[in-house]
């Protein structure tokens, strides 16, 4: 009996010994969690402060319009080129993204472009004529054209996958912010104040770039060994083991750096060309449904509709991207990026529609004392249905569809399409609503019933695949 009973306490020992190891195992992986995910979310933190920066130069045209044609004595065509010339700088800022992302690292290409961005929000502060105006809103649009590369790329590379997506999403989430915080800001002070709301951001990002460690993945193509073991174990946190992912993302930079000097003419080879073909498409697609036409201008479609003025439209859509992009966000890693795609193209396209409509009943003299309603209806649905798929989720997969060889200049051409489309917009569209105010709105409706096409047959899902899966996945793809 007495054998049996130390055999028996010999059993609950070992038990007891096992539950403890177990229960601080469970504690060590814990801790080593919330470590990497307080990193990466300060790291993301960090860079969404570009996104943000990005945001308010978008939004600054459309409240400042009035004000800035009467002080400055600007005519409607060269505030036109005000509001349009952001797009010409970020589309030369687009075009050397990828290589100064790639030369000088991801921080590096974001301290630049805050840089960048605050000389033109000083420039246009201290205007007293179109000259210094066109200067600083040339140079926000360089500067926030490197960001649009360079922040969701960033992200995408220092996050885990099972929260890539919804982190990605941050970008479009403080792009929104910005934009909304401009345009209710905007009608609340002079155009002067407004400039302070755009300087900040470019501050926090300067400032927060200290304090957060460079892409392992960048810090691994560009053979800082040292630095990268680093960066990756402060993202993971100090005690956990990186040993399979840092193999992972060497392996993967191995294959990548054996194969030749990457040149545009590369992008339209065989294995990268559907990267390609999706990357241009979905932003192309993103820019001729009307979003920066609609977002420049966006107070005088409210007078044309028959508002008095433009604040209170202004106001609406300020308040509403932002808490629909979050809802875009948590969608992203649950949904998926196909399902939040469509969702979206159908809800531009009805917005659109309805605004054309509405411009169309104007014109016949039909129900005229409806229209103003219908168009703000038509613009709210349109904003509220680009902000939780259209505006978000093409950055992110462009973030994901390139392998790390192509990233840059793949990712150069890609933001450089969309920054063209953006300046064809903005650009033409105050001479389209002079032509016909419903055509416009229908010929966006055109082309968001083309995304729904364009989605459906081209895209792939990328939830839940690692950066490294997607390529793969991609590169044994056939375009049929």
């Amino acid at each position: 009996m007495a054998k049996m009973e130390d055999v028996e306490n010999g059993v609950r020992e070992v038990r007891k010994s096992l539950i403890k190891q177990e229960l601080s195992c469970c504690k060590e992986t814990s801790t080593n969690e919330s470590e990497s995910i307080c990193m990466v979310l300060l790291c993301t933190a960090v860079a969404v402060c570009g996104s943000f920066e990005f945001g308010t130069c978008v939004g600054y045209s459309a409240p400042t319009q009035s004000e800035i044609m009467k002080d400055i004595g600007l005519s409607i065509s060269e505030y036109s080129v005000f509001g349009s010339i952001l797009t010409i700088g970020a589309m030369i800022g687009a075009v050397t993204s990828g290589y100064i992302a790639d030369f000088l690292g991801r921080k590096g290409a974001m301290r630049i472009s805050a840089i960048i961005c605050s000389i033109g929000w000083l420039s246009i502060y201290f205007a007293k004529g179109p000259y210094f105006l066109y200067f600083g809103r040339l140079s926000s649009g360089y500067g926030i054209g490197v960001l649009s590369y360079v922040v969701p790329v960033f992200i995408a590379e220092i996050a885990p996958k099972n929260l890539r997506g919804g982190l990605t999403t941050l970008n479009q989430l403080l792009i929104c912010a910005g934009s909304s915080v401009s345009l209710v800001v905007g009608t609340l002070v002079t155009w002067r104040t407004l400039v302070l709301i755009g300087f900040l951001p470019c501050l926090l990002l300067l400032l927060g770039l200290v304090f957060i460690p460079e892409s392992p993945r960048w810090l691994a193509k560009m053979g800082n060994q040292k630095e990268f073991t680093v960066a990756l174990q402060k993202l993971h946190g100090k005690n956990a083991d990186i040993t399979r992912e840092a193999s992972e993302i060497q392996e993967c930079i191995e294959i990548q750096e054996s194969l030749p000097k990457a040149g545009i003419k590369d992008l339209f080879q065989r294995r990268y060309i559907r990267s390609v073909i999706v990357g241009v498409g979905l932003m192309v697609f993103q820019q001729i449904g009307g979003i920066n036409g609609i977002g420049f201008y966006a107070s005088e479609i409210f007078v044309s509709a028959g508002f008095s003025s433009g604040k209170l439209g202004t106001i609406l859509m300020g308040t509403i991207q932002v808490p629909i992009t979050m809802v875009g966000a948590i969608l992203m890693d649950r949904s998926g990026r196909i399902p939040l795609l469509m969702v979206s193209a159908s809800g531009t396209l009805i917005g659109t529609f309805i605004t054309g409509v509405s411009f169309f009943l104007k014109e016949q003299g039909m129900y005229t004392e409806w229209v103003p309603m219908l168009v703000l209806c038509g613009i709210l649905v349109y904003l509220g249905a680009f902000s939780i798929g259209m505006g978000a989720v093409p950055w992110v997969i462009m973030s994901e569809i390139f392998p790390l060889n192509m990233k840059g200049i793949g990712g150069s051409l890609v933001t450089l399409v969309n920054w063209f489309g953006s300046w064809a917009v903005s650009y033409a569209f105050n001479f389209l609503m002079n032509w016909s105010a419903p055509g416009t709105f229908f010929l966006f409706s055109a082309a968001c019933a083309t995304t729904i096409l364009f989605v459906a047959k081209m895209v792939p899902e990328t939830k839940g695949r690692s950066l490294e899966e997607i390529q793969e996945s991609l590169s044994n793809s056939q375009v049929t």
